[in-house]
């Protein structure tokens, strides 16, 4: 497969004599994030994690998205965690854009290198290590796992980009095509996590208005996004975060592909009651 390659940030401040001049908004609609802003000072750290930092590129919200968070992880050689994920509630998303580490989850060993996905399901007890000598960076998508009485949980999956072929969108004549990382029918998921592709000069040609919230990492290339009333030009590196029901478009601007990874819930009702609260079903 070509085109795999993922945009990683690696922190730094800019110089003294820069402009402060950038691209980076908040709306009550949407959010930017670009590269230049992930910078040193703006990350954080994490109980239990050793030569770890994280850049939180979202988070639940009151108002705004309200299903999810989404980390930029930075291991150094020989770190990681035992007890990464704290919350038995939360399922996970792993996804690597730089270096390799190893993830264990029911007593196996998983080797991660860019362009590796893995689901983690809630209370599964993965740990991870980076035992290479080099830096890795990875996303790690959390969300608070809608159970189903009925329907189990997922187990834990593990895939590789270069193994999926893209499933290109009807009537597009494959110029925007979708990585899948799990079956989009199998309701046990109630979020995907996936890679859509546009080719150069490739639209999404109509404002996309959904229940569903996103998360968008460009992984490489450029484009001209629609979000909400806006257009905002955005590259690799860049991180786009919609609430629900954002409108959304875009023009991919080439020269190369424009990619992202992309976050969306799925498959569950709507919850009823107090916003950012779940009634409870009647008796």
């Amino acid at each position: 497969m070509t085109g795999r390659t993922y945009y990683a940030p690696k922190g730094g401040l800019p110089p003294q004599t820069q402009l402060l001049t950038d691209r980076a908004v908040f709306t009550e609609a949407y959010a930017v994030i670009p590269k230049g802003t992930m910078r040193d000072i703006v990350t954080s750290s994490l109980p239990f994690w050793e030569k770890t930092r994280v850049w939180i590129i979202a988070r639940p919200l009151s108002g705004f998205a309200e299903t999810f968070s989404q980390y930029i992880v930075e291991v150094a050689p020989g770190g990681g965690s035992d007890r990464p994920e704290l919350d038995p509630e939360a399922e996970g998303v792993l996804f690597v854009v730089e270096g390799e580490f190893s993830v264990s989850v029911g007593g196996k060993s998983h080797v991660m290198k860019p362009g590796c996905f893995a689901f983690l399901p809630p209370s599964s007890g993965w740990t991870l290590r980076n035992e290479g000598s080099a830096t890795t960076r990875f996303h790690w998508i959390r969300k608070a796992y809608e159970k189903i009485e009925g329907i189990d949980a997922p187990e834990a999956s593990f895939a590789d980009e270069a193994d999926i072929t893209p499933a290109p969108m009807p009537d597009t004549e494959g110029r925007w095509a979708t990585t899948r990382f799990v079956d989009p029918a199998d309701m046990r998921h109630d979020m995907h996590v996936t890679i859509v592709t546009l080719k150069p000069g490739a639209v999404i040609p109509f404002p996309e208005t959904h229940v569903m919230e996103h998360g968008l990492y460009v992984l490489e290339g450029k484009a001209v996004y629609r979000l909400n009333q806006d257009w905002v030009e955005v590259e690799a590196g860049d991180y786009m975060w919609l609430r629900a029901f954002c409108p959304q478009a875009c023009y991919a601007g080439g020269p190369g592909n424009f990619r992202y990874l992309l976050y969306k819930d799925m498959n569950r009702h709507a919850k009823l009651g107090t916003p950012g609260t779940a009634r409870r079903p009647s008796a």
